[in-house]
């Protein structure tokens, strides 16, 4: 493959910037088309009046090896851009697990055996279960939801409390998708990247810029830097095939496309391409901000809470130096849903104001709801695969088949293939 080889991406979210940076590393000019002005899709940055905030709250966590490499390659400085904390589930007042920086599996175990809120024999159920899974190679066949999966295992009547403070929040949080319906599979296979790896991998990474400019507007200007081109409130309505190539509507000839378009837009560009996500089911995601007085903090600054609305909350003052700004985010399917929006954040304030004392009331609320944030991670979903039947056109995204549920990692691991597999194809136009 030649300098003069066309290739076009549409869609400029965490996929579709990833397999850019990986076409552009390699000498291969892109053009990218975005059909909104903000850069990074389904993780990028919103702006309500003086605030800039994200469509959502992601964390990332130390096995994001992909995404991390990228981000260095392209200047977004992970240890300057993301605030590392040693894996810490922390639910205040009823349960606390904080692994040491101790090389693993140690910092697992000993994390294990030194939280808080579980029984001693809850802790070595934990361990027993996670030894079983290294010992099936994180292998569950045949795949079931996480629900069944825990209630097989052999010592799940001592994890009552573990699996209401550690296995399900971990399911909702990396799969978003109730456990009930949850595939075991996927699940095993986050866990065995991350708890189950070197200790890092299991460090929670929290950004401390918007998603935007954590590492899709870098890309950009590491893609423009290289030749490529990236076209913003562009949306591209029509693809097809003519004589060996691809047209975007009326413009230049491609020799190849990735399309990193959301799943559900795939049949309006190529209508073939809509039978390999009609069979998915979608899962949303809500992420409320409460803008309270500067004085206002989290004593941490990321905490579970147990039984509420909200399952997680993030303190924006912390991370990216917006005081008094809380981000509650909720995962997947659930009650909330069913809740009026006002009487909802009214709710979330009662659930912080139980761990902040004398909490006045916000001073603004804004929710953003994503209702297809994520597809439904169910057991033994059928994913499509990278290439296409189609000669020359690719498909990058957090859904296409791959070990990984809909994340940010997933994502940017299927950028790269996309691009890679761009790049195992001869030419097919003139130069």
């Amino acid at each position: 493959m030649t300098n003069a080889t066309r290739v076009a991406v549409i869609g400029a979210g965490y996929a579709g910037m990833a397999a850019a940076v990986e076409l552009a590393t390699h000498g291969i000019a892109v053009d990218v088309y975005e059909s909104s002005r903000t850069l990074g899709g389904r993780a990028r940055a919103v702006q309500f009046g003086d605030q800039t905030l994200d469509n959502g709250q992601h964390i990332l966590i130390g096995a994001y090896t992909e995404t991390l490499r990228l981000m260095r390659l392209v200047g977004a400085d992970p240890d300057r851009l993301l605030k590392r904390i040693p894996l810490r589930l922390e639910f205040p007042g009823e349960f606390l697990l904080a692994a040491p920086r101790l090389p693993a599996p140690l910092h697992l175990a000993l994390g294990l055996l030194m939280a808080r809120g579980i029984s001693w024999s809850e802790k070595w159920a934990a361990i027993r279960l996670m030894q079983g899974l290294q010992h099936d190679k994180f292998r569950i066949q045949p795949d079931v939801s996480v629900d069944a999966w825990l209630a097989a295992h052999p010592t799940a009547s001592r994890q009552h409390q573990l699996r209401r403070f550690m296995w399900e929040p971990l399911c909702i949080a990396a799969l978003n998708t109730p456990v009930n319906d949850a595939s075991a599979q996927v699940l095993a296979n986050v866990l065995r990247d991350s708890l189950a790896s070197n200790r890092a991998a299991s460090d929670f990474l929290l950004p401390q810029v918007d998603l935007s400019n954590l590492f899709p507007e870098p890309a950009a200007r590491f893609i423009e830097s290289r030749g490529g081109r990236i076209y913003r409130q562009h949306r591209v309505t029509a693809l097809r095939r003519e004589q060996n190539a691809w047209r975007l509507g009326d413009g230049l000839p491609y020799d190849h496309v990735i399309l990193a378009v959301a799943p559900y837009h795939l049949g309006t560009l190529v209508s073939s391409l809509s039978d390999s996500v009609d069979h998915f089911a979608w899962e949303p995601i809500v992420t409320t901000y409460l803008t309270y007085p500067e004085d206002v903090q989290l004593p941490n600054p990321m905490l579970g809470v147990s039984d509420g609305h909200a399952q997680w909350l993030f303190d924006r003052g912390a991370l990216y130096g917006q005081r008094g700004l809380i981000a509650a985010v909720i995962s997947a399917r659930g009650r909330h849903l069913d809740i009026p929006l006002a009487e909802l954040e009214a709710r979330i304030h009662l659930e912080i104001a139980t761990l902040i004392p004398d909490l006045p009331d916000p001073i603004k609320v804004q929710t953003i709801t994503e209702k297809r944030a994520t597809f439904s991670c169910v057991p033994n979903l059928k994913r499509p695969p990278t290439q296409t039947n189609l000669p020359g056109l690719v498909l990058a995204g957090d859904y296409v088949a791959g070990d990984y549920p809909a994340t940010i990692e997933g994502a940017v691991r299927s950028g790269v293939l996309a691009a890679r597999a761009v790049q195992s194809v001869p030419r097919s136009l003139p130069a």
